[in-house]
């Protein structure tokens, strides 16, 4: 349930700490990247290989699986938030979009099974 979500945690979180993503893109304005088609765009399409990947994109496409193995133990409140956020917004207005990533990061279904009980307690469904 959390592929999506994750994905753009990871971006807000983009360099892999020891025991913690990074902070230091906390900052990043996801409602805007979530308003702008084009913004967005880009990111899945960097996740997908279907397009160039900024740097903050490319840390994030290395660093997602392991966000979603670890159900986000290196992530911060914020980060878990912002990924709350995404999901919802994807789940919600980009139906196509999420059942892309979801094919490429959740091929088996493993982690929509594991995220589904958090998902609908945040009340979001998958």
């Amino acid at each position: 349930m959390k592929v999506l979500a994750l994905f753009l945690l990871v971006a807000v979180s983009c360099v892999l700490a020891e025991d913690s993503y990074t902070t230091k893109f906390d900052n990043v304005d996801l409602d805007a990247i979530l308003r702008s088609e084009r913004l967005l765009k880009n990111y899945v399409n960097c996740l997908l290989d279907k397009g160039s990947c900024t740097p903050d994109g490319k840390e994030l496409k290395e660093h997602l699986p392991d966000a979603l193995e670890t159900e986000c133990s290196k992530c911060s409140e914020k980060q878990r938030e912002g990924t709350e956020k995404v999901i919802r917004y994807l789940v919600n207005k980009k139906p196509a979009t999420w059942d892309q990533l979801k094919k490429k990061y959740d091929p088996t279904g493993e982690y929509s099974h594991k995220y589904e009980n958090q998902a609908h307690e945040h009340g979001i469904n998958v």
